[in-house]
């Protein structure tokens, strides 16, 4: 919340308790009043909302807007004029004001850089992903919403931890196996030239379309779906790769480091290109046998029971959930157990930091279950876990499924909107003025930028349709958009410097800004309420939502005001530091989103 709109309540608060001993009124609790901006129509910097409050002082609204509007210059607040409008009360604040707060804001430091990490610590956990496949559009998502939070809670004072937890074992990891070890040519990288993470997939893809003609052809021969999918020699030999696994079978155990050696070659290469990084990485089959000795203090503990047949459950039918396997009949663990030990080894890394997990909505169930086993475990407090649970995406042709080799490949898509904004750039003769290696740049950073800004201009809750056709145009609401009006920023404040203009202070100047330039000025000084409510309802959208708002109203602004060919030297002085106070906040929303503030466009 801004300083003005809090001095705003403040006094509202105190004129409160003073109207009502003038009237007689019995003191009360008022609800909190409501600072707004005004709509555009309507006169005014912020509007005052009246009517909750004229039952309780049985007051009219023209009387109470008066004397309220009275009380507010009386104690000095920088208000130029108001005016009562159907029991709203919009005030005007003074020039001088909003002169001084650009002058704040361009040489203020703090709007370009994170405060210091001083406050409690958060563990981030993202992206999570299996080593049976490469990264796919639903992992861009899950990075871009882990990345861009990370650094809004940084920026909120947080200590922020970065991890990620490899799915390296289990069934979907030996149906990669077992398709390589049936295959007659057993590829590496190196004999197919694919990247290490796309021929796991390929694998993977391959396995799913044997299972399909296996399980075919044993419902041809009588059996039903059910017992088909357990008794095909497929499905067997997944089961027995798993146990040899868990048994520590030496040629298993080699295939399996082997296959997944590949996969974190590629995968690595892939976060590289994102420029994601981890504090640390935790991989299943380090924590598994934690995972094992924790169910078994569950159960010393009660909060377990044990089956007849071995396996290991728990009942949480008294919070309306249900029965819950941790422990196979067999001693082979599942993905809840294997939670419920990486959640141990992070209170024995951390301590008792608050854990963010970015998993996809599919998952909800899930994480309600294992939230209250971490509970009754006493390894967790539950306002210290939060699932940032968001929706799919998809595409205009449906949803994808991985076994089915319909997803969209990540390294497949980043090279997509790359080339596509190699050709708009090119169409529009854009970088035409920059060296090849730097073009090259700028399109990888525009192209990305597309992507992430897309997904994330969505809240996170919501299920998506990604259409990279929309995300990459360089008008409305998309990221090459905003990257395009930072460096038009850029390239004014450059040409500044070469003529020898620098922004200045602005409150001494002779110049009166028009409303178009005073709503930029209030637009920044959002920005603080901005971060402070992404950080709160964990939602970079928000952001998304204030820099595009900024980066529209700057550029309406600079297609009716001219800027270094102003002739008059007070109003161009005025709107040189207006652009360097929105670059600088350009620049720090789209870091606070992943984005790069390219220079050149």
């Amino acid at each position: 919340m801004t300083a003005i709109v809090t001095r705003l309540q403040e006094e509202v608060k105190r004129f409160l308790e003073i109207y009502s001993n003038q009237k007689g009124i019995e003191q009360q609790p008022f609800p909190p009043i409501q600072v707004q901006i005004p709509p555009a129509d309507m006169p005014g910097h912020f509007t005052l909302v009246l009517f909750p409050l004229l039952p309780k002082l049985k007051a009219k609204p023209d009387e109470l807007g008066k004397d309220l509007a009275n009380h507010l210059m009386h104690v000095g607040l920088p208000i130029d004029t108001w005016e009562v409008v159907k029991g709203f009360l919009n005030l005007r604040l003074t020039t001088l004001f909003w002169m001084e707060q650009l002058d704040a804001m361009w040489q203020d430091s703090t709007v370009s850089k994170a405060p210091a990490q001083e406050g409690p610590t958060v563990i981030m956990e993202f992206p999570s992903p299996n080593t049976n496949k490469p990264l796919h559009l639903g992992h861009l998502r899950n990075i871009f919403l882990g990345t861009s939070l990370a650094r809004i809670l940084e920026a909120s004072g947080y200590r922020v931890v970065h991890t990620n937890l490899y799915n390296d074992r289990g069934t979907n990891i030996s149906k990669s196996m077992a398709a390589w070890l049936n295959s007659s040519d057993r590829l590496t990288p190196e004999s197919s030239g694919m990247k290490g993470d796309h021929l796991v997939g390929h694998y993977y893809v391959q396995f799913a379309e044997a299972l399909k003609q296996q399980i075919s052809e044993a419902k041809a021969a009588g059996l039903d779906e059910d017992q088909a999918s357990k008794m095909v020699p497929l499905a067997k030999q997944v089961e027995e790769l798993t146990l040899a696994w868990e048994a520590n079978d030496a040629d298993v155990r080699q295939v399996w480091e082997t296959m997944n050696s590949w996969f974190y070659q590629g995968a690595e290469q892939t976060f590289a290109r994102l420029g994601v990084h981890f504090d640390r990485v935790y991989k299943e089959s380090e924590v598994y046998d934690l995972g094992r000795q924790t169910v078994s203090r569950g159960l010393e503990m009660g909060v377990f029971y044990e089956k007849p047949d071995g396996s290991v459950w728990i009942n949480l039918e008294d919070i309306g959930l249900d029965h819950k396997l941790v422990l196979r009949s067999n001693g082979t663990t599942v993905y809840m157990t294997q939670d419920l030990a990486l959640a141990y080894q992070k209170l024995a890394d951390f301590g008792q930091a608050s854990s963010i997990y970015v998993v996809g909505n599919e998952q909800d169930y899930h994480f309600k279950v294992l939230f209250e086993i971490l509970r009754r475990l006493g390894l967790a407090q539950p306002e210290g876990l939060y699932h940032l649970s968001y929706g799919m995406v998809e595409l205009p042709s449906g949803k994808m499924k991985s076994r089915e080799g319909t997803v969209v490949d990540a390294d497949d898509l980043l090279e997509e909107l790359k080339e596509m904004a190699r050709a708009k750039a090119d169409e529009q003769g854009r970088l035409n003025h920059l060296p090849r290696t730097e073009q090259e740049r700028v399109w990888e950073s525009i192209g990305q930028s597309a992507l992430r800004y897309f997904m994330l201009r969505v809240d996170p809750k919501k299920r998506m349709v990604f259409n990279p056709e929309e995300s990459i145009d360089f008008q409305g609401d998309t990221g090459p958009f905003i990257q395009y009006i930072h460096a038009r920023c850029a390239s004014l404040l450059r040409n500044a410097e070469g003529m020898q203009l620098h922004p200045a202070a602005v409150k001494t100047l002779d110049y009166v800004p028009d409303e178009m330039e005073l709503n930029i000025i209030r637009k920044m000084q959002e920005f603080p309420t901005a971060i402070h409510q992404a950080a709160k309802e964990y939602s970079p959208s928000i952001i998304a939502h204030f820099v595009y708002e900024l980066a529209s109203a700057y550029s309406a602004f600079y297609h009716g005001h001219p800027v270094l060919a102003e002739s008059q030297q007070s109003a161009r002085q005025f709107r040189l530091s207006l652009t360097r106070a929105v670059q600088l906040h350009l620049n720090r929303a789209l870091h606070l989103l992943g984005m790069e503030a390219v220079q050149q466009m």
